[in-house]
């Protein structure tokens, strides 16, 4: 039978003021090889404000829910699904929907969280740490000896990457935001303010980097191409286009154009600088294995996720109106539901 779902929904694309509203409709029993789950957490990040401001790359047109991945419990099995029980412990990359009290998901979509990782770590895993993941292991191939340079270092991704290029025994350096510098130098990483260019310097006095990691787009992408080293091969990564959601006007602009003008810096003939942008989708063969590994690494203690804040479903604008702000580093959550 149905029942009452509360979700959040994006009417139209402003600011969170307008564009936020929280309804509740009838969500149906899950149909054919769909699992519905009682969501706990969703994971929260620039893609949920480029969504709501109608600038994120290729999404769905308003009205839409957002929350792009989750922590929650299984409630019911629609038909063909027998891979969990009722009241197991799932995780999963959505895209859309996750922003509410229950959803149906195809049943091939979901992970299982392993006894011990607890449903806040699974939930920031799911988007964050599977994305630096597979930047720092497959796109840019971090090893031991090399420099990697990584944007809003201590943001959610950010994180992911210091840490993963860490364990992977580079050095780190990165922009972040003063009051956060002494934690990052605990941590093992070098830290810049992001206030002002004196990384870029510091950086080619160095030799540059192996790796750059950027969420920035726009003016960033050829401020970090400039830092890549030449005496050996490099790579500027790119993964989102946030800047222009970061700054004081937050007027939305294109990210299309100085993504092509990034990605043709690797038609350069002989040059050891590349450029690629990096995409996640949870279609991709790679991401369920890569989300396993992440998940028993926490289980086991090679990782754990830093949380920066938790927001209760019903400030999902605060949630929106804060982003990018404040003290913390890691990844920002909205509890959906108590665990209890």
């Amino acid at each position: 039978m149905s029942i009452p779902n509360r979700k959040v929904v994006i009417t139209a694309y402003g600011s969170p003021s307008t564009a936020l509203q929280i309804v509740t409709e009838q969500l149906p029993p899950p149909p054919k090889n769909h699992v519905q789950v009682k969501i706990f957490y969703a994971g929260f990040s620039g893609a949920d404000v480029n969504m709501r401001l109608g600038v994120y790359p290729l999404q769905r047109s308003a009205p839409l829910t957002p929350g792009y991945c989750f922590s929650g419990r299984v409630s019911v099995n629609g038909p063909g699904c027998s891979k969990f029980k009722e009241g197991d412990m799932v995780v999963a990359m959505t895209k859309y929907d996750a922003d509410a009290e229950f959803i149906n998901i195809e049943e091939k979509h979901l992970v299982a969280i392993p006894d011990g990782v607890d449903l806040q770590q699974a939930a920031a895993l799911a988007l964050d740490w599977t994305t630096a993941y597979g930047m720092v292991h497959r796109s840019a191939k971090v090893s031991a000896g090399q420099r990697v340079f990584i944007h809003g270092i201590s943001g959610a991704v950010g994180q992911g990457l210091m840490y993963l290029c860490l364990l992977q025994g580079a050095t780190v350096y990165g922009t972040a935001a003063e009051r956060n510098h002494e934690a990052l130098k605990e941590a093992g990483a070098h830290p810049f303010v992001y206030t002002n260019k004196d990384w870029i310097k510091a950086m080619k006095e160095i030799g540059g980097v192996h790796a750059v990691f950027d969420a920035l787009g726009f003016e960033s992408f050829d401020e970090s191409y400039s830092i890549l080293t030449l005496e050996e091969p490099s790579i500027l990564v790119a993964y989102g286009n946030n800047l222009s959601s970061l700054t004081d006007d937050g007027k939305p602009r294109s990210p299309f154009p100085a993504m092509i003008k990034m990605l043709s810096k690797s038609l350069k003939v002989g040059c050891n600088r590349s450029t690629t942008f990096f995409g996640i989708t949870r279609n991709q063969k790679t991401y369920q294995p890569e989300l396993r590994t992440l998940l028993d690494m926490v289980k086991d203690g090679t990782i754990r996720v830093p949380i920066k804040a938790i927001w209760d479903f019903d400030d999902i604008k605060k949630a929106h109106e804060a982003w990018g702000k404040g003290a913390g580093m890691g990844s920002p959550l909205i509890r959906i539901a108590s665990e209890a």
